[in-house]
């Protein structure tokens, strides 16, 4: 499933990194919280704003940089 509708990139928004539905949660931060160990579940329940798929999303995001590829790449 394609979750990369969930990330959002504004200028005005934490300096324009990407991050999840306009929050101020950028993709990275909720990368940092999976990699300390946590898992989606501790996660969801430290943040309540975040959903399942927010957290997919971020992953979605890192597989598609890590590919030397970009968000807009997808949407042409």
């Amino acid at each position: 499933m394609n979750y990369l509708n969930r990330i959002t990139i504004n200028p005005d928004i934490c300096f324009g990194k990407p991050c999840i539905r306009g929050m101020r949660w950028p993709v990275g931060v909720i990368l940092d919280l999976i990699g300390s160990g946590m898992s989606f579940t501790e996660i969801i329940e430290d943040h309540p704003e975040l959903e399942k798929e927010d957290i997919l999303a971020a992953l979605q995001y890192a597989k598609l940089t890590s590919s030397g590829k970009s968000i807009y790449e997808l949407a042409s």
